[in-house]
């Protein structure tokens, strides 16, 4: 009697091509207890503060999660609405219109899970779905459109810790980033131009980012220079002349230098220059969330309006836009190349063995 083992069995099986598209994460409530979790989760990755554990996790429990998570639920809880968090539902809806396209476009099968690097579903739990699934190659698209060692690499360490425990390993690939591909672009030069159409233009854009510590860029890390590549390229198509649009940073945290001119900074600046009605855009924001619509649209309106601001308006994250599911399902079509083709020669040849027997 000869014994299959497990993996000889799998190899039998129909092979599926599994794409997780991974954000940043989101409390799974407003509650401080939630919004506690969610900090503690983020703020102990390596990659987002980069201090000597040693140094930074006395800081981290003596002081900032007792005081920090009581301060911020009430902002979440201004954005929540009745279907929950706004990032976890925006991110739903772009899975289901990703998934959409996905289904008509792919000429293989596939599956697609949506993971949170410091909320749920974990990038793990994903991970573990798309192996049940059959997953014998796996694409990964950290939803960051500019490349960042606190957020894209942090997708790397995620991906590659839980793949670590697994025997079997797949073929794996990785989206680094898409900040300045022409569907990206165009998608948010339709947002602003559709919005201005709806409101009429405002006399000047700012163009802000997250920000990280200025000292990350010394050391290396080429955010700050794909952020100026995506802004100068939206500024181009929308035929903005030179000082009618402003790149800036945001959601400063600690007291070090981050990427400057600070976006609130220069909100507040703007008036006594003669500049009274603005637009504001977040690129690297694939869906809206805490940073965008309370920072920005209630935040920074407010610092702009108090300043002598007469005209705030906020342009929304893609979202769930039909053009954002078609730029990501674009990048996804790009990056498995090769593997279609692959997958149909072996269902093609999985045919013909059976019609053999």
């Amino acid at each position: 009697m000869r014994y299959h083992s497990s993996a000889e069995v799998h190899r039998d099986t129909a092979e599926r091509i599994g794409i997780l598209a991974v954000n940043f994460g989101t409390p799974d409530s407003p509650a401080p207890r939630d919004v506690r979790r969610f900090l503690e989760r983020m703020l102990r990755d390596p990659r987002v503060v980069e201090l000597p554990r040693p140094l930074w996790l006395p800081i981290l429990y003596g002081f900032i999660l007792p005081l920090r998570p009581r301060r911020i639920a009430p902002k979440y809880r201004k954005i929540w609405s009745a279907e929950g968090s706004p990032l976890r539902e925006y991110s739903e809806r772009l899975r289901s219109g990703l998934a959409s396209l996905l289904a008509q476009r792919m000429m293989a099968p596939f599956s697609l899970e949506f993971a949170m690097l410091y909320g749920t579903p974990s990038v793990a739990d994903s991970l573990q779905r798309l192996r049940a699934a059959g997953a014998r190659r796996i694409l990964v698209l950290p939803l960051f459109p500019q490349y960042c060692g606190a957020t894209t690499g942090a997708v790397y360490d995620q991906v590659n810790a839980e793949l670590a425990g697994w025997r079997w390993l797949p073929e794996l690939r990785f989206i680094s980033e898409y900040h300045d591909q022409p569907q990206y672009i165009e998608a948010l030069r339709e947002s602003v131009v559709q919005h201005w159409d709806a409101r009429g233009r405002t006399g000047h854009l700012v163009i802000s980012f997250h920000g990280i510590p200025e000292h990350y860029f010394h050391q290396g890390d080429p955010y700050f220079c794909k952020c100026q590549k995506t802004a100068r390229l939206l500024a181009e198509e929308l035929l903005l002349k030179d000082g009618e649009w402003t790149v800036t940073f945001q959601s400063r945290f600690g007291p070090s230098e981050w990427l400057r001119p600070y976006t609130i900074e220069t909100l507040a600046a703007l008036p006594a220059r003669g500049i009274k009605d603005v637009t504001v855009i977040c690129p690297g924001f694939a869906v809206d969330c805490l940073e965008t619509l309370e920072e920005i649209d209630v935040e920074n309106r407010a610092a702009f309006m108090n300043a002598g601001g007469e005209r705030f308006d906020y342009v929304p994250a893609l979202n769930a836009r039909p053009a954002h599911a078609a730029l990501l399902a674009a990048q996804i079509a790009r990056h498995c190349q090769g593997w279609t083709q692959i997958e149909l020669g072996l269902h093609a040849a999985a045919q013909a063995r059976d019609t053999s027997v």
